[in-house]
């Protein structure tokens, strides 16, 4: 009996694990994101997950990813990567624009910012206030841009890899919204 239960248990421990689609996940403060996302055609593998707290407080945890076959290094590149944004926290949609403004500023030069203005003012028109459970992702395709998701639902998409380069920078460039959250995301820590 205790044999036929341990057979039973590892053939359906297996029989999960095998099924098509099947994708462990990775948890971070109760959050699960998953270890592989399928975006159109292509595959984007996790990088690392994080915590970001702000003034002490837990605000959102978050995961970054990467096209399979690439390496963090190709990161600014015109390559597939998502952002995923957990909140802890409610926030106004309003509070999403100067924020980004301000991470933007710090980590791209004003050519590139001016540049790249009416598409970043498109983008923080996108944002809804969010509830504690809500996530938003960011996903770039090459050839198809940056699509702003609300809990899986689109609310967007803004055009170019250079607009991906600089959105990716509030969370990963020179002077990231938090060093430890980008750390984090980069599992590096």
């Amino acid at each position: 009996m205790i044999k036929s239960a341990n057979r039973y248990i590892i053939l359906v421990t297996l029989t999960v694990f095998l099924l098509p689609g099947y994708t462990p996940a990775t948890e971070v403060e109760g959050k699960t994101f998953s270890n592989l996302v399928k975006v159109e055609n292509t595959s984007l593998k996790l990088v690392g997950t994080g915590l970001l707290r702000y003034f002490g407080f837990k605000a959102y945890v978050g995961a970054l990813y990467i096209e399979e076959g690439n390496n963090v290094d190709a990161l600014f590149s015109d390559t597939a990567k998502r952002i995923e944004i957990e909140y802890m926290r409610s926030i106004k949609g309003s509070d999403f624009g100067p924020a980004t403004i301000k991470s933007l500023k710090k980590n791209i030069d004003e050519e590139t910012y001016s540049r790249l203005s009416d598409r970043i003012e498109y983008h923080n028109s996108l944002y809804e206030d969010v509830q504690p459970g809500d996530r938003y992702a960011l996903t770039y395709v090459p050839g198809k841009g940056t699509e702003l998701t609300l809990n899986g639902k689109p609310k967007g998409v803004i055009r170019g890899a250079d607009f991906a380069a600089a959105i990716f920078t509030i969370w990963v460039g020179p002077r990231p919204i938090s060093e430890s959250f980008k750390e984090q995301i980069l599992g590096l820590s």
